[in-house]
């Protein structure tokens, strides 16, 4: 078991950057991988990055790559978010989740999820 919580949500206009954090609770967190998912309104949930459980390996949708940096810090328990050149399709709920299986940019979400933070881009 997980429980994750996220935080750095915000209003940013477009070309703008924020840093997501996720912070895990338990002593398994290095024993997942790890990633970020978001839900814009209307639409279907959807995969936006993961990290293997070293922090060696990451993985992006292509709607990201190249903008966005996912990465992690297992002595703190905290996996992040680095979202950069912001555009308003980027608005959403970011999630974070543990325990996500895949490759490539084909990933499926695992069991435990944060409550999510809203991230608004204006344009």
């Amino acid at each position: 078991q997980v429980q994750l919580v996220e935080s750095g949500g915000g209003l940013v206009q477009a070309g703008g950057s924020l840093r997501l954090s996720c912070a895990a609770s338990g002593r398994t967190f290095s024993s997942y991988f790890m990633g970020w998912f978001r839900q814009a309104p209307g639409k279907e949930r959807e995969f936006v990055a993961a990290i293997n459980r070293s922090g060696g390996i990451t993985y992006y949708a292509d709607s990201v790559k190249g903008r966005f940096t996912i990465s992690r810090d297992n002595a703190k328990n905290t996996v992040y978010l680095q979202m950069n050149s912001l555009k308003p399709e980027d608005t959403a709920v970011y999630y974070c989740n543990a325990d996500l299986y895949g490759s490539g940019s084909s990933w499926y979400s695992g069991d435990f999820w944060g409550q999510g933070t809203q991230v608004t881009v204006s344009s």
